[in-house]
């Protein structure tokens, strides 16, 4: 285990500041901004409340509380959030968390599938955290979890390697349309983090496919990915799904400039497609390119910000440098947009 430090250390360039001394780091988030945060969607056992969705909790939001608990440098925050996800979501015997847990509802977990990218943004963030702060039984959990996901979810089809949304539903004989991903799925900032963990070729080809098919999936009018495609032969949506790219691929560009891809001409792309009037992004139905809802919330507008900064280095707009939270989904983006910027392009601020 502390080779594995030692190589996580050394890794890319989304985890190479993790073995400093916390005052060494970058920036990170400011203490003030992560007390606005938890005040809002850190309940006292631990968990990440969802208020723009019932106020339930899921696997994701305890992978990014846990992340940002990291950013923040608050060791007791994560080992708070940490608690609750142990306890309440890895219930499954493969090793991954149950995805939906529901406070009205008894027994609480409403969906015991997992969710693909809630594992892996937690094994990433366990990982990061057990590296900084010299905590084994966090990389152990890292390991478990990383090794889970590569012998429950990330698969070889038709010449790629994909990462399925979750064990249950989405690869052939469950769907027609099967395998059927979601690519605002691949957290690719952790990808490195799980080769190191788990070891295998099969982290690097998942990486390197899952760039390729946003290359090739340019749906619609405004050349943009789906939520959910099926990649049973050529990409195309996936039936059952809104054709749209929603709530789900916003942050896909934000995953993009986190794990250092400077792809110009996709995140234009990206960028270009998800933007409708005013620089205001939205969520796009695919087939006639119009805008479905307008997201006016600085924390989706940083989205578009942070790779205007990279692409163009544009400053950050004074909406997107102050952080106040709003809901959950939008809160969390922005202060990981925010903790970029600070990190790797302070000259945007």
């Amino acid at each position: 285990m502390k080779r594995l430090l030692k190589l996580l250390c050394a890794a890319s360039f989304a985890v190479a500041a993790v073995c400093q001394p916390a005052q060494a780091r970058g920036p990170g988030i400011s203490s003030e901004a992560w007390g606005a945060y938890k005040a809002k969607f850190l309940d006292a056992s631990g968990r990440i409340v969802d208020d723009g969705n019932g106020n339930i909790s899921h696997s994701e939001g305890q992978g990014y509380g846990l992340l940002l608990a990291y950013l923040a440098n608050n060791p007791a925050d994560f080992e708070q959030i940490w608690y609750f996800t142990r306890t309440e979501l890895l219930l499954r015997d493969d090793g991954l968390a149950a995805w939906r847990w529901d406070p009205a509802v008894t027994p609480h977990v409403t969906d015991s599938n997992n969710a693909s990218d809630g594992d892996l943004l937690i094994a990433y963030a366990l990982a990061l955290a057990g590296s900084a702060w010299n905590k084994t039984d966090y990389m152990e959990a890292a390991a478990k979890m990383a090794q889970a996901l590569l012998s429950h979810v990330v698969i070889s089809s038709n010449g790629h390697t994909l990462l399925l949304p979750g064990v249950s539903g989405f690869n052939s004989p469950d769907r027609k349309d099967g395998p059927v991903i979601n690519p605002s799925y691949w957290v690719y900032e952790a990808i490195p983090v799980m080769a190191l963990l788990a070891p295998s070729n099969a982290w690097q080809k998942l990486s390197d496919d899952g760039l390729q098919l946003l290359q090739a999936m340019q749906f619609g009018p405004r050349k943009l990915p789906a939520d959910w495609v099926s990649l049973n032969r050529m990409p195309e949506p996936a039936a059952g799904f809104d054709a749209e790219f929603g709530y789900n691929s916003l942050r896909i560009p934000l995953y993009l400039v986190r794990a250092g891809v400077s792809d110009k001409a996709l995140l234009s792309r990206l960028r270009k497609g998800m933007t409708a009037e005013e620089g205001t992004p939205a969520t796009i139905d695919l087939s006639s390119g119009k805008p479905k809802a307008l997201l006016s919330d600085p924390g989706y507008r940083i989205v578009n910000d942070v790779v205007a900064c990279v692409t163009e280095g544009t400053k950050l707009p004074e909406s997107s440098q102050h952080f106040e939270p709003s809901l959950y989904y939008p809160s969390t983006l922005h202060l990981l947009g925010l903790a970029f910027v600070g990190e790797k392009h302070p000259e945007c601020l």
